[in-house]
């Protein structure tokens, strides 16, 4: 199956990184999701209903992002996927990449991301 429902770096504002300072002052994020799942019977009837919400997919990376605090990028990015799939029964894989624009390396960067595939099928 070929179908993607894509959000492209949703912004947010969080706490996320193993130094004290990343914890303490907060920096922006960046959340990009790739959702397959069939997406021909929605089309096909042109039915809202037979898709997955933008929004919700949004928001529960949003929330899960905000309201909780992770060391790395990486357990940010498995959290999100976990909640995808648990909470988006239609979408049988994701790929998650998690960017932070503002990591402390002592190089200029545009940005460090991480990015995970994860699937039902494990």
């Amino acid at each position: 199956m070929t179908d993607t429902i894509i959000l492209s770096r949703l912004a947010l504002y969080a706490h996320h990184g193993v130094h004290a300072e990343e914890a303490r002052l907060g920096q922006r994020f960046y959340v990009s999701l790739a959702c397959t799942l069939n997406l021909r019977p929605a089309g096909q009837a042109d039915d809202y209903h037979q898709s997955v919400c933008y929004a919700s997919l949004a928001t529960l990376a949003y929330e899960i992002g905000t309201t909780r605090r992770f060391h790395t990028i990486e357990g940010l990015a498995e959290a999100i996927a976990a909640g995808v799939l648990e909470r988006f029964p239609r979408i049988t894989s994701l790929t998650v990449r998690v960017e932070k624009p503002e990591a402390p390396v002592p190089f200029i960067l545009d940005s460090v991301a991480v990015e995970i595939r994860r699937s039902r099928d494990g």
